[in-house]
Formats: structure tokens, C-alpha cells, sequence
């Protein structure tokens, strides 16, 4: 199940095996393990997808009954990108999907002061160019950091992007569909505002201290 917004630009993913698990990541008693595990499944909803307009090849396979030609991927899987550091549970459950996709990593911290990311760590796959460029970020909240990973992606080739995130405010859905505006984002919520210290309601806190326990 899917809901198409802002001119199909986002798309939620509203399966129930995916608001359920939602639910219970959202639980401030729910343990690090259990958020963790929920992510990676909601990521591979999510993935799942996203790609779901692959354009597959073919190739002739022989069955134990006879020769077939059959539908296979592409030889250049996607590259998944963590946006550090909450973004790697969520590229373990797209890689589920996906295994042989290349891990390219952005590392950003949010300055608790002025809610703008500070980039700490850059390591990308090569022919970014070439290939369809998958960003996940758990929370798309300001949309500062997403913004800015973006735009190193950008910077290193990147031209067919796409984004997975968790929650999703309106208030950074819509600054970062203003900065990219031909950009896909994939979210299990839109959730419904950004408080005082730009985080998610209801949201479900940070994601990263969730999810490592810190």
C-alpha cells in the first residue's frame, strides 16, 4: 500500500506490516535491538519500492527442463549511501534487497545550536554517474542534512537520486523537494511537524541514539 504526495514526488509507504513495526520503533520502552531489526525490515519495504521500476535484461538459463531466456538485473546495481550515522541500519535492509549494490557513506553530525549538519566523513563508490544513487537517511526532519548530503552526492557525479527515510516532516520534505525538484523520496510516515528543536512530532526521538543506545 502506497500514498502518492506532492505531485508524486513522495511516496508513503503504508503497508501494514510496516506501521506496525512504526509503531512499536516510535514506543520510547522499545530496546536498541528491536529498533534496530524494525529498521532494516522497513528499509527493505522501502527499497522494495524504489526500485521497482528496475529495467531488467535477460539472459538464456538452462532449467532442468530446457533452455529459457529469463529476466535478471542490471550489472550496475544501485549505490546505497548512509548518511551517517543513523543511515546504516537502513543500507543492511536495502542491501537484503539488493546485495550487490556498492556502500558509499556521508558522515554529518547536527549542530544542536543552529540545527545545520557538519560533515565529518566523505567515502563514495565509483562511477556514481553511471548509476542509480540511493540516499538513506532515517529522519528527513529540517531537511538540512539530507540537503547537504545531497549535494555532496551531486558534486561526485551523482545524477539519478533517489532518497529512503523513515519519518518525514513536511517542513523538510518540502525543502528538499525546493532545492531538488525532479528528487523521489520514500518515507513510512509523514509525520505532521517539527517541534521548537527541529525534531520530528510524533516522530520517535533520535534516531541514532535509538538505534545505538547512546
Amino acid at each position: 500500500m502506497t500514498q502518492n504526495l506532492y505531485d508524486g514526488r513522495l511516496t508513503v509507504v503504508d503497508h501494514p506490516y510496516v506501521v506496525d513495526r512504526l509503531t512499536v520503533m516510535r514506543d520510547v520502552d522499545t530496546p536498541s535491538p528491536q529498533f534496530r531489526e524494525h529498521l532494516k525490515t522497513i528499509a527493505t519495504f522501502l527499497a522494495y519500492e524504489a526500485l521497482a521500476d528496475t529495467q531488467v535484461e535477460h539472459r538464456v538459463v538452462e532449467t532442468p527442463v530446457q533452455l529459457s531466456k529469463q529476466p535478471t538485473l542490471p550489472d550496475l546495481a544501485p549505490a546505497l549511501i548512509s548518511v551517517l550515522r543513523a543511515g546504516n541500519y537502513m543500507v543492511d535492509g536495502a542491501l537484503a534487497l539488493s546485495p550487490n549494490s556498492p556502500v558509499g557513506m556521508v558522515g554529518l553530525k547536527r549542530n544542536e545550536e543552529t540545527l545545520l549538519p557538519d560533515q565529518y566523513f566523505v567515502r563514495l563508490p565509483e562511477n556514481m554517474g553511471e548509476r542509480l544513487v540511493v540516499a538513506c537517511d532515517p529522519m528527513l526532519a529540517t531537511g538540512g542534512s539530507l540537503c547537504h548530503a545531497l549535494k555532496v552526492l551531486v558534486d561526485q557525479g551523482a545524477k539519478d537520486m533517489r532518497v529512503l527515510c523513515l519519518l518525514a516532516a513536511p517542513e523538510g520534505v518540502e525543502k528538499v523537494l525546493d532545492v531538488f525538484p525532479d528528487l523521489k523520496i520514500w518515507t513510512a510516515a509523514l509525520d505532521d511537524h517539527l517541534n521548537e528543536k527541529g525534531y520530528i512530532v510524533p516522530g520517535l526521538g533520535d534516531a541514532g541514539d535509538r538505534i545505538y543506545g547512546t
